[in-house]
């Protein structure tokens, strides 16, 4: 099994009708930054745009068909109100979707707050791009990367050719 663990350079998209039209900081995309920064992750792009599927789907095919980013992290949308629209964008752009990484998000939080449940949350691949959408919050998104995160470089590295088995014994 291969121990090195892979470059990471990752791609934040927030999700905000609020935030795009400037009437809201984004809090959502910073706290993510500032995590993955502690953990050897460069970021490489950040954007913000309005709940809108078309402009979520496009910046999302664009990052990953670009190879920009190994990590592609939405964060809003996730929900259930009618403006929320990233699983439908993330849907259309995905090649294969992981929903592992979506179910353990939900776990994690639910053992936090009855309202996970709500979150529709999509998780997949695009090229050679792991995307992974994340609650609106600052704290939620950064909970419930930490739940998954211990699967990322895995994932990462397979994505990027790593040959190695994924059997540890």
């Amino acid at each position: 099994m291969s121990t090195a663990e892979p470059r990471i350079r990752a791609a934040i998209l927030t999700v905000s009708d609020k935030g795009a039209r400037g009437d809201r900081a984004d809090k959502s995309g910073p706290a993510l930054a500032a995590w993955l920064g502690e953990h050897g992750v460069e970021i490489v792009a950040t954007a913000i745009v309005a709940d809108e599927q078309a402009a979520i789907a496009e910046q999302l095919r664009a990052w990953a068909d670009s190879l920009a980013a190994e990590l592609i992290l939405s964060t809003g949308g996730t929900g259930v109100s009618p403006r929320d629209v990233t699983p439908e964008a993330t849907s259309l752009i995905v090649e294969r979707v992981i929903p592992g990484f979506a179910e353990a998000m939900r776990a994690a939080s639910l053992a936090k707050t009855p309202r996970a449940i709500l979150s529709r949350a999509v998780c997949g691949i695009r090229r050679r791009s792991l995307i992974l959408n994340l609650p609106g919050s600052p704290s939620g998104a950064v909970e419930n990367l930490e739940a998954v995160w211990p699967a990322v470089p895995h994932a990462i590295s397979k994505l990027q050719g790593d040959p190695s088995e994924c059997a540890t014994g």
